[in-house]
Formats: structure tokens, C-alpha cells, sequence
């Protein structure tokens, strides 16, 4: 059933894909992906995206293992939608209902967004919104057109106009929204795949295996060999 899931959602974001402007080039985004930086992104997804976009495929419990964060801070950081269940997926606390009358559409689930799109597509995407008077919201992006999103994090990066010049400063200086964007990106890596903070961690274990195992099997090919060799 979650394979199904899966695959219907991902089908569903292709209708999105149709619009997504494929002459913008994409920038490319250097971000570790370690826990600090992974804790970092939830936090900021949790304040500036999970109201509307759930990541239904990411269960709350398991950040206390993979990023190394306390139940508490979980639930105080991360846990913002009133009646989460720390136990189940990280689900928004918008209705499809009401989501639709305000934006024209329902907010799409980002659990595999990196996965379906890849991270210098969403690292580019969040850069590229712009004040388009004529969009019902008043935004736009370069890379997604007529998207029904608005900027989120406008406060933070400041307003562009189509061309990418600043008309209104954000709070934070260029590079320090470059780490933002880098570290949410991060986090959506993390949430299209859980388990490759566990392979990264067991790779230098394998590679140890294969070398010592490489070594024990040249050394019994030698010992079998030593008298046909003769």
C-alpha cells in the first residue's frame, strides 16, 4: 500500500512538472549532510513550511534517532501543528478544503520531493521567487511558473523582482539565506531518503569488510594454488 502511495503521489507532482520553467539554469547547492544540519532544517521547515506541506512519510520518533534530538526538543521544535502524534508522519494542520479556496490548490506532501526533482532543482526553486502583481498572491518564480505558492521566506531573502534584483532587503544577508536554503534542502535529502544517514554511517564498515575479506581471499586462493603453481 505505501509503494502505491508512493507512486500515485509521484504521479500526481508530474502534472506540477509540466510547468516548471526548464530554461532557467539551475544553481547548485553545497550543503553537509550531517545531523547538525539536518536539525537545522527541520526547524526551519517546521516554522516556515509545515504549515501547509506535509511530509507524511517522515515519522516524528524518528528524528530522535537520526539527528540525535531529544524527544522534548522534537516536540517543542518541530511538533508545531496542535495535535500531532510523535509516532506518525509529520502532517499539516491545513485542511485540503481550505487550502484549495486560498490558493487554488492543495499544497502537495514534500516526502520525496528532492527524490522525484533533485536538491539543486528545490535549492534553485527557492530562489527563484519574485513580486508579480498580476498573480493572484502577488508572487511568482522563475523556475516554476504561476506557481499558487507564495514566498514564505520573503522575510528572511528579501523581494526580487523577475530579473533577480532586490527590491526589498531580507533580514538576512545573501549568504547567510544561501545557508538557509541549503540547509532546508538538506532536510527535504533527508526526508525523499531516511535511511542514508544509516548507510552512510555503516559505508566505512563495509569498505572495511571488503578489504579485509579481499585480503583473507587472496591469501586462500594462494595457499589452494601453491602446489598447482609448483
Amino acid at each position: 500500500m505505501c509503494i502505491i502511495m508512493r507512486c500515485a503521489m509521484a504521479l500526481s507532482m508530474s502534472v506540477f512538472a509540466g510547468a516548471a520553467n526548464a530554461a532557467v539554469k539551475l544553481e547548485h547547492v553545497h550543503n553537509h549532510f550531517d545531523a547538525a544540519t539536518l536539525a537545522r532544517g527541520a526547524k526551519l521547515y517546521a516554522e516556515h513550511c509545515l504549515s501547509c506541506h506535509s511530509l507524511r512519510y517522515v515519522r516524528y520518533n524518528r528524528l530522535v534517532p537520526d539527528l540525535g534530538m531529544s524527544k522534548s526538543t522534537v516536540e517543542q521544535a518541530i511538533m508545531l501543528p496542535s495535535g500531532a502524534n510523535f509516532d506518525r508522519g509529520m502532517i499539516s494542520a491545513m485542511r485540503p478544503a481550505d487550502a484549495k479556496r486560498w490558493f487554488g490548490t492543495a499544497p502537495p506532501d514534500l516526502s520525496l520531493e528532492v527524490r522525484y526533482r533533485g536538491a539543486d532543482w528545490v535549492y534553485t526553486y527557492l530562489h527563484s521567487f519574485y513580486r508579480d502583481p498580476q498573480r493572484p498572491n502577488g508572487w511568482n518564480n522563475r523556475l516554476f511558473p504561476n506557481v499558487a505558492m507564495p514566498d514564505i521566506l520573503a522575510r528572511l531573502g528579501g523581494i526580487q523582482d523577475r530579473r533577480g534584483h532586490t527590491l526589498v532587503p531580507g533580514a538576512l544577508t545573501p549568504a547567510e539565506f544561501d545557508h538557509v536554503t541549503a540547509d532546508l534542502t538538506a532536510w527535504l535529502r533527508y526526508t525523499s531518503d531516511p535511511s542514508k544517514i544509516q548507510r552512510i554511517a555503516l559505508g566505512p564498515y563495509v569498505i572495511g569488510f571488503l578489504v579485509v575479506f579481499a585480503v583473507l581471499a587472496y591469501l586462500l586462493k594462494r595457499a589452494y594454488w601453491r602446489d598447482v603453481e609448483r
